[in-house]
């Protein structure tokens, strides 16, 4: 399937309401939606396995072709996903992407992938600072990392909306999981007051907490 093909099969698949729906929700005015659902781009990506050099070569003019290159890519094994990685990364330019880019693949490979997620944190970028926090949210979130989840959420650049949001997630979801270990981290205040505030309301929407344990992250409130 070549570029126009591609683009003429996503045409027809188009919903115009959902269109403006998702065009809504990506806050950015820069991106062209052509409206189709997550479930048929993702069946369209593993329609591209074995020619994602093929599909890589194809222009980023709308979020759907976008998409279908990052899931295309997330599906592969992890050699040939870290040959992919840096441009992938490059082409995050909204939160949709960057979140539903979840390889697979780096959940055996944890200790590995440590220093993608050191490279990507120290760049100034919005959204490769937000994948490796997401990444760490798919795939760490359990005792033996938790000491790093902090570490990187607090050298995170959270004056950034979608950083401030993502590490506002990660400790939600260390609340959430490891509630003990979350609420000390909490009570260091290493998080400036808007973050750390977001994280207490994100963890409070979670039905995984006790209401006890609710009303103690409430007293923690800066």
């Amino acid at each position: 399937m070549n570029y126009r093909e591609l683009l003429n099969e996503l045409e027809g698949l188009a919903d115009e309401k959902y269109r403006a729906f998702h065009k809504k929700l990506l806050k950015n005015d820069n991106v062209n939606v052509i409206g189709v659902k997550i479930p048929v781009l993702r069946k369209i990506a593993r329609s591209f396995r074995g020619c994602e050099d093929e599909l890589m070569s194809f222009p980023d003019e709308f979020y759907e072709v976008t998409f279908i290159k990052l899931t295309a890519v997330a599906n592969l094994p992890y050699e040939q996903f870290i040959l992919r990685l840096d441009s992938c990364v490059k082409l995050m330019d909204n939160w949709a992407t960057c979140d539903c880019f979840s390889p697979k693949c780096v959940a055996k490979h944890r200790e590995e992938f440590i220093p993608n997620i050191e490279k990507y944190l120290s760049q100034p970028r919005e959204f490769s600072q937000r994948f490796a926090l997401t990444t760490l949210l798919s795939f760490y979130v359990e005792e033996k990392y938790i000491d790093y989840i902090f570490s990187c959420c607090c050298r995170a650049d959270s004056s950034l909306y979608y950083v401030h949001m993502a590490v506002a997630w990660l400790v939600a979801e260390v609340l959430a999981k490891h509630y003990e270990r979350g609420e000390e981290f909490l009570k260091h205040g290493l998080l400036d007051k808007k973050t750390h505030n977001k994280a207490i309301q994100k963890a409070k929407e979670s039905y995984r907490l006790t209401p006890e344990q609710k009303i103690n992250l409430n007293n923690l409130k800066r």
